[in-house]
């Protein structure tokens, strides 16, 4: 039987607890010379489903919690059911979408069907569409489940043709089978068992997979001795959400990475170091020079080949040992240079260190693309402890060129990262084309100034751009 991971069983339990594991994407589409038709958008999106196969998979429950849950192909699966429309009232504005996108982020998948919805968003200014993606945390494992972005989007205008798919769900196992599957696999394999009730007690232990066998290798590499600073990014979350996007031109972080000598890697914390310090001092909280938020970055560092000219995200880290760190933000620092020297400094500190992760033999997964790299450091971080950090910031390198979706150009690409319990905050960045496009996803009663937070980044950027001769 196709059992579900202990890692993955482990955030499909999660959402028993009240908070929502799943990640989203949300593309925003130019205006051309015809509409997206969501006919034709649903005959595309279906016609790739079968690179993604969970994405027409349920999870059945094992009676009484004998074994983990299994996979089983939905016999009634409904593609109109996952596609979806939606509508803003015309002219929609980008913060009525961020609202939208919101309150789809907040609900429940239903657990009887796939776990994945996607939202065609239709009504906003300027005759744009939006599209966005809703899957469940435990559907991509970055090996045998990739998140569906990242087949769904072409290289061109042209849409790849695919193969016809004539796919016919294959027949689901009684209870009876799924007992006696699970028996059997508790006397043969008796740790299964135990794995089974360590997943079920909430929080994420990794056992098992190649992905979480990387995780628990560097987690004493994460773990710093003090805990993370006190801070209003930490508190009892809810399952609802705000949300909130913003971009900088990704030639301008370079050139501020090439007069600093730095990575552009390291701009791009320091620009959210400094937004930030702009949104604490506006909550009126006291900061001394020294002040910090502690933030894991699933990431590394400095791109191998020593260039600075782009972002950096290893997807390699899922196989071969998680290239990421935990760092301090210095958001006291009011000196925007000195803000940015400190996070080079303390980048470089990782980047040389001896205890940093060698990659060894590349790995054998396949190429992952953003949305993928963005739902695997959502699983990394939720494997830390409750006060190793405050704040999870994910950073993936995107398509260097535009991206079509069934023929129509995509202008921006925004993760929507999920929340890690007791954080109010998630941020997320992915470069794409000529833009590095940010994205904040917030707990909605801890987080309710999170309106700010883009003029408070661009604030923080343009300080920077001002450094430059």
């Amino acid at each position: 039987m196709n059992r579900l991971s202990p890692e993955d069983a482990a955030f499909y339990y999660r959402d028993e607890q009240g908070s929502t594991t799943h990640l989203g994407s949300l593309l925003m589409i130019e205006p051309g010379e015809q509409r997206l038709r969501y006919e034709r958008l649903l005959a595309s999106v279906e016609s790739r489903l079968a690179l993604v196969p969970r994405y027409r998979r349920r999870i059945r429950e094992v009676t009484l919690g004998l074994g983990r849950p299994v996979w089983v192909d939905d016999q009634d699966f409904d593609i109109t059911y996952h596609v979806r429309r939606s509508a803003l009232p015309e002219p929609g504005t980008d913060d009525q979408l961020n609202d939208l996108v919101a309150r789809l982020m907040s609900r429940p998948l239903d657990r009887h069907r796939p776990l994945w919805e996607m939202y065609l968003v239709e009504g906003l200014a300027g005759n744009r569409m939006a599209l966005l993606t809703k899957t469940h945390r435990a559907l991509v494992d970055g090996r045998a489940a990739l998140e569906i972005n990242q087949v769904i989007l072409d290289d061109d205008a042209t849409a790849e043709t695919m193969p016809e798919d004539l796919w016919l769900p294959a027949r689901a196992p009684s209870g009876a089978e799924l007992v006696v599957g699970a028996l059997t696999e508790a006397v043969t394999r008796p740790w299964e068992l135990l794995d089974t009730a360590r997943a079920v007690s909430a929080p994420v232990t990794a056992l098992g997979s190649v992905v979480t066998g990387s995780i628990r290798r560097i987690g004493s590499m994460l773990q710093l001795a003090d805990g993370a600073p006190d801070s209003p990014l930490n508190g009892s979350t809810s399952g609802s959400r705000r949300f909130t996007t913003a971009s900088v031109p990704a030639q301008r972080c370079a050139r501020i990475a090439r007069e600093f000598d730095c990575a552009v890697n390291d701009v791009v914390l320091a620009v959210i170091a400094g937004a930030l310090r702009r949104w604490l001092l506006a909550r009126d909280v006291a900061l001394d020079s020294d002040a910090t938020v502690r933030a894991m970055i699933p990431l590394s560092a400095f791109p191998d080949d020593g260039r600075f000219d782009e972002l950096t995200s290893d997807a390699e880290w899922m196989a071969e040992g998680l290239r990421g760190f935990v760092t301090d933000l210095p958001v006291g620092e009011p000196n925007p240079t000195v803000r940015l020297s400190q996070v080079a400094h303390l980048t470089e500190r990782h980047a040389h260190s001896t205890r940093r992760v060698s990659m060894g033999a590349r790995s054998w997964l396949p190429e992952v693309g953003p949305a993928t790299f963005h739902a695997m450091s959502s699983r990394a971080a939720a494997t830390m402890s409750g006060r190793s950090f405050n704040l999870p910031v994910s950073i993936a390198r995107g398509p260097g060129a535009a991206q079509y979706l069934a023929g129509h150009r995509i202008s921006a690409i925004y993760p929507v990262p999920t929340l890690v319990p007791n954080r109010a905050l998630a941020v997320g960045l992915t470069s794409y084309d000529s833009a590095v496009c940010f994205a904040f996803n917030g707990d909605r009663d801890i987080m309710w100034d999170l309106g700010a937070m883009p003029e408070f980044l661009a604030e923080s950027f343009d300080e920077l751009l001002d450094r430059l001769p």
